[in-house]
């Protein structure tokens, strides 16, 4: 299974949905980057995706976007296939 990284936040309903639904579709480690503990997260997560709004999704390397792009690529048959085919790709290291 593709890695899956997420930028995240406390106490946020949007993150807290899109673990649920990572989880329903077999995802059993997400890799949380907290950025209201971590202020230089939340401007790397600004520089990388150009949103300032959690979570943001990285499957492997693809940038799935927020809580809704999310939900989208499942309702469309697509989020089974994203986790299945990066499972080679090495993550970010952030």
């Amino acid at each position: 299974m593709s890695p899956v990284r997420m930028y995240t936040s406390a106490l946020c309903p949007f993150c807290a949905r899109a673990e649920a639904l990572l989880k329903a579709r077999g995802v059993t480690e997400i890799v949380r980057l907290r950025v209201d503990l971590q202020p230089a997260l939340r401007e790397a997560m600004v520089e990388e995706t150009g949103r300032r709004t959690v979570p943001q999704i990285f499957i492997g390397t693809t940038h799935v976007g927020g809580c809704d792009d999310l939900h989208a690529l499942d309702d469309a048959g697509q989020l089974a296939t994203l986790l299945a085919a990066e499972q080679s790709t090495p993550q970010s290291p952030h």
